[in-house]
């Protein structure tokens, strides 16, 4: 889900209201290309003239977040970014080590896994969230081209 029009509708149907703020969010977040941050979606926000305090990108990406528009994703170094999501579906990531990059992949063939894990813990999972760390094509390339 990358367009705004996505987002914003989204919105509207959890009741949610779409302020000059959130629009604004929402398209800058309709601009990023992978993962992003809030500071990306902030200069994005600010390179289309639209004034939006960093407090308010924030927000609204939590908020997203608690939409299942967007998630977090915990990079390697400890900082974190954030993924477009299509509502009601898995995501998981694979995350490059190197450069951060991030790829949603779908659904794995992990019910069976997450059933053990309820049988042995006793836990009724709600929810769920994967993340695989490696590093991606072009990261290989280069370090491929730096040792030759």
């Amino acid at each position: 889900m990358s367009k705004p029009n996505a987002l914003i509708s989204a919105l509207g149907g959890a009741g949610k209201r779409l302020t000059a703020a959130r629009r604004a969010v929402a398209e800058a977040i309709a601009e990023q290309d992978g993962h992003f941050t809030a500071e990306d979606v902030l200069a994005a926000s600010r390179s289309r003239r639209r004034v939006v305090g960093r407090a308010t990108v924030f927000r609204s990406l939590e908020l997203l977040a608690d939409l299942h528009l967007v998630e977090r994703v915990d990079l390697p170094s400890g900082d974190h970014a954030y993924v477009a999501c299509e509502p009601d579906a898995h995501h998981h990531h694979v995350v490059c080590s190197t450069c951060g990059r991030s790829v949603e992949v779908g659904e794995l063939g992990l019910g069976p896994i997450l059933g053990r894990i309820e049988a042995s813990t006793g836990f009724v999972i709600d929810s769920h969230r994967l993340e695989v760390f490696g590093q991606c094509p072009d990261c290989q390339a280069d370090a491929q081209h730096r040792s030759a």
